[in-house]
This record gives C-alpha cells, sequence and structure tokens, in this order.
C-alpha cells in the first residue's frame, strides 16, 4: 500500500468591454458541465467571453444562445482536467525484502533436503563461518515467517529489526528452536518446520496477511546474525 491530483476551479478571461456580465451565473455553467459529460462541476467566473447574438444564414437569423456556449467551454473543461488526472491504481506493488531472492530461490531447488529426527527439514542458503549458539544464549537473528504458498505472515526485516531471543529456552516455536541451534553466525537457512513443531493453538495474523491453522507447516527463511556476549575471535 493516492489521492488523484485535480484542479479546484477555471477563471475565464475578464469581460471585454461593453458586455454585460450579470446574465449568465455560476450556477448555469456548472449544471450545464455536470449534465454534458457527467464529470467534476468546474467553478467559472460570472464574467463571459463576448458571443454575438445571431448569425446571418441565407437571410434567416439564427439565435445563438449565451449559456449554451458557456456550457460547452465549461464541458471542454471538465473532460481536460479528468484527462489529467493520475491514478495511482497503475503503480506496481512495493516489493517487500527478503532474505532469499529470485537467484537464491532458483539456486535453492538444487539444495539437498536435511531432515532431522523431530521431522524439520531445512536447506543450507548459506553455510556461516562463526560459532553456533549455545543453549540459553541469546542470538540475533533475522526472519521471513511464510505459510506453505509462500504468503508471509510475519517478518523482522519488514519491522526493520533484529530479533532478539534465547534460544533453545522455549521461546519462540519448536521448529526454529532446533533449526538456529545448529547454525553459525553468519549463515541463512530455510526451514520447513512441521505442524508438530510450529503453532499448535494456530496464530492470527496482522490485517492483510494469511492466518496460520493450528497445527499446519510453516516456512522460515532465517539469518543468524550474531550471538551477543559470545566473543569471536578476529582472523
Amino acid at each position: 500500500m493516492m489521492a488523484a491530483s485535480s484542479v479546484s476551479s477555471l477563471f475565464l478571461p475578464a469581460p471585454a468591454p461593453g458586455l454585460d456580465s450579470g446574465k449568465t451565473s455560476c450556477t448555469s455553467c456548472q449544471s450545464n458541465a455536470g449534465r454534458r459529460l457527467g464529470g467534476p462541476f468546474v467553478r467559472c467566473s460570472g464574467a463571459v467571453p463576448r458571443v454575438s447574438n445571431g448569425v446571418k444564414r441565407g437571410g434567416h437569423l439564427t439565435s445563438v444562445k449565451r449559456r449554451d456556449a458557456i456550457g460547452l467551454l465549461c464541458g471542454l473543461s471538465s473532460f481536460f482536467i479528468n484527462s489529467f488526472d493520475v491514478n495511482g491504481a497503475g503503480l506496481p506493488p512495493e516489493e517487500k525484502p527478503k532474505l532469499c531472492d529470485s537467484t537464491c530461490e532458483k539456486e535453492l531447488e538444487n539444495v539437498p533436503m536435511v531432515t532431522t529426527e523431530s521431522g524439520l527439514q531445512y536447506k543450507e542458503i548459506k553455510v556461516g563461518q562463526g560459532p553456533s549458539p549455545p543453549i540459553g544464549f541469546q542470538v540475533a537473528a533475522n526472519y521471513i515467517a511464510m505459510v506453505p504458498s509462500g504468503q508471509i505472515f510475519d517478518s523482522s526485516l519488514e519491522k526493520g529489526q533484529l530479533y532478539i531471543f534465547r534460544v533453545g529456552s522455549g521461546q519462540v516455536i519448536k521448529g526454529l528452536d532446533e533449526g538456529l541451534l545448529s547454525m553459525k553466525v553468519g549463515g541463512k537457512r530455510r526451514l520447513y518446520i512441521p505442524g508438530s513443531l510450529a503453532f499448535p493453538k494456530g496464530l492470527t495474523s496482522a490485517p492483510g496477511r494469511p492466518r496460520v491453522a493450528p497445527n499446519s507447516p510453516v516456512i522460515f527463511d532465517v539469518s543468524l546474525e550474531y550471538i551477543p556476549g559470545l566473543e569471536v575471535d578476529e582472523e
């Protein structure tokens, strides 16, 4: 997830000398424009350009009404205003930040799947070079949480802050705990978490996000950024 720009009024030139200016009102201009084009009303001044009262054709006098001329001018103004409106609906949707882009997705198809005894499955997006977190230590991680269809229901990247918690202490779902414990700092993984290791009571997501049903499988892309308090020897 844009207001369209519009022009609120259009003022015609001042009347020429000797022209009667009180006979044509803005009300007639607005009503004529509305009836002719069905567009937004355009506010006009009481002044109108000079229009001849008659035209000789074959010896006969054909009367031309000022209000018809004014209605035509206001109708054309309404048409051009509508033509230049900006439509925000035509803009492409904003791209959501991800841990695995389109190139990564293609490469991931050829990465072998690892299955643990608990039923957790994962694929290595990137193998880290740092230490693995000891149980009970705090870890700082980024994550993208998805339902099996790939729709995102939660994301630390969209929130703009790392998620810090004590790994292996039951502060997160079992599948995420297990998947992070065997990772190394700097690594990225895609976790395929079965329903038994996910949300036993389900999860009500934010508006516009998919709901997670009880005991349904979920997918997490996670990156282990660092382990607060655990010093890493510099090479």
